[in-house]
């Protein structure tokens, strides 16, 4: 069997025996998971038929041997208990391709053993699924009656970063794309072939289950208190790599689309996701050299961290969003320059302009602010566009 082609396993693995499949991937979370399970036993009644498969990336820490030995002694649970010990550390998402490959209920829940994903909430998603015109049930942080408890500033900026580029980047309409807890009716999945990168796989569920109906309902993400995070530059570095990957398999599969409007809107989008990645590489640069690799002076970690990001910028820019892939030396010296001081000049307009309608205007900070951001933005993209990369306008 291909481990993620889910179209490749045998018609037998398909029969229905169970109507709900939870599929919780760990790694080194010998801390958590008899947690998980009790909750899990709290929440799941005889009557959701459930199974639990636990995939377990051979934790050093001894997860899966605290897993069998739970399954014994739960016998008369209600519900069945298996662990998939996979020799490699292969990551996240395929471990989740694997638990949905033997996952015989009619719906299946993803979730983490870390406690951030509430089991309470699970009954709720299978109710979802049965009484609603839904394929998919998100619990999301973003909606209403959704949040986040435990999080540092930091880590919520990253992860409305990471949430923006999904939705831009990828045209995905949800507003919590990087939910790890969320079901899904089994049949939606039968026939896609997943690629397994990065760390979120309902991304690649979103992008390639075609016409899915997707509903999201509230929940609170609870930070984990044992055990330790699995974020890291790898982690983002994965998580690019998985959107670009995306990216280029819906246009691979999209019709080609000759409306001008759509040709221009289609850049924008991409030129404004490219700016927020940006935000992102700039905090990971200018903390790796402020705090981790050297002590650098603060000022200079961060103008470290501005000069990567706008040559990521330019970079992504040049390559996906006005697709010029010539990188002859003096040309593209050339744009690099143009590119960086039209940046400079919007930089110069948006100060302006929040000086001028707070001081002169008396405008509110954060309506002046959003303005400037807003129209600096456009004349950045349209510069750039027409200048840079030598653009029509309006194409």
């Amino acid at each position: 069997m291909t481990e993620n082609n889910l179209s490749s396993i045998p018609n037998e693995m398909l029969t229905r025996t169970r109507s709900l499949s939870i599929v919780i991937p760990t790694y080194n979370e010998s801390k958590n998971i008899v947690k998980i399970l009790d909750s899990l036993r709290a929440a799941l009644t005889r009557e959701m038929n459930a199974e639990i498969i636990v995939v377990d990336d051979n934790s050093p820490d001894g997860t899966s041997q605290t897993v069998e030995e739970y399954a014994k002694s739960s016998t008369n649970s209600g519900y069945s208990i298996q662990i998939i010990r996979r020799e490699n550390k292969r990551g996240l998402s395929s471990a989740i391709v694997t638990g949905i490959e033997r996952a015989k209920g009619d719906a299946v829940v993803v979730m983490d053993s870390d406690m951030s994903h509430p089991p309470q909430t699970i009954p709720q998603m299978v109710e979802e699924l049965q009484s609603s015109d839904c394929d998919i049930v998100v619990a999301s942080r973003y909606v209403k009656g959704g949040g986040v408890s435990g999080w540092p500033f930091k880590r919520k900026l990253i992860s409305k970063g990471a949430t923006k580029i999904a939705q831009h980047g990828l045209g995905i309409k949800i507003k919590d794309p990087m939910s790890g807890f969320f079901a899904f009716k089994r049949q939606i999945v039968n026939n896609i072939k997943f690629d397994a990168i990065g760390y979120k796989i309902l991304l690649e569920i979103l992008v390639k289950a075609k016409g899915a109906k997707v509903k999201e309902i509230p929940y609170t993400f609870i930070n984990r208190t044992a055990g330790s995070s699995k974020l890291d530059l790898s982690v983002g570095v994965g998580y690019l790599q998985s959107i670009w990957k995306l990216y280029r398999y819906g246009k691979s599969v999209q019709a080609s689309e000759r409306r001008t409007s759509v040709h221009f809107l289609s850049k924008a989008g991409r030129f404004y996701t490219v700016g927020a990645s940006g935000l992102l590489v700039n905090y990971f640069v200018s903390f790796l050299f402020g705090a981790v690799l050297s002590n650098l002076w603060y000022i200079y970690a961060t103008m470290i961290g501005i000069v990567f990001s706008m040559s990521s910028n330019f970079i992504l820019n040049k390559i996906w969003t006005f697709e010029d892939r010539k990188f002859d030396p003096r040309r593209t010296l050339m744009q690099y320059g143009l590119f960086l001081g039209f940046s400079g000049i919007g930089a110069v307009f948006q100060l302006l302009m929040v000086y001028g309608l707070v001081e002169l205007r008396h405008v509110n900070y954060s309506i002046a602010l959003f303005l400037a951001v807003a129209i600096a933005s456009v004349g950045n993209f349209l510069l750039n566009k027409k200048w840079t990369f030598q653009e029509k306008v309006w194409s």
